[in-house]
């Protein structure tokens, strides 16, 4: 198994974190904590950091401020929505529910979705991707 890990940028002076290794620890708290305090939270309505990256899934940890939208949009995978802190509007063009903290959804691939932070709000993103192998 090749060992990937991500190098600080300018953007991101505290980016340097393992990505996929045998076992990858995440402190969520503090990428959360992280985002919150980069230029794009500051100067946009969100910021995100991807914890865990590997054939077959992808986990990102997302910020977003009060009344920021992600359009309707859907995802090539299986994926999972669980609300850290804050709440949010998950819809689908079937339903629409608000996710509070420590609430999750899980949609199946292909289903358009969209989400709307009603409070500022931090959630995690895990989704199935194509394995290359």
């Amino acid at each position: 198994m090749e060992i990937k890990q991500n190098d600080a940028t300018d953007l991101r002076p505290e980016g340097s974190r393992l990505l996929d290794a045998p076992s990858v620890t995440m402190d969520i708290t503090e990428f959360a904590r992280q985002i919150k305090n980069e230029e794009s939270w500051k100067t946009g309505d969100r910021n995100a950091i991807t914890v865990y990256k590997t054939d077959g899934m992808r986990i990102v940890l997302m910020a977003l401020h009060k009344d920021a939208e992600l359009k309707r949009h859907k995802a090539d995978g299986i994926l999972s929505v669980q609300v850290i802190d804050g709440r949010i509007n998950f819809m689908t063009d079937e339903s629409s529910v608000e996710l509070e903290t420590n609430q999750m959804i899980a949609l199946h691939k292909g289903l358009y979705h969209s989400v709307k932070a009603i409070k500022e709000s931090v959630f995690m993103l895990t989704i199935t991707t194509s394995s290359d192998k």
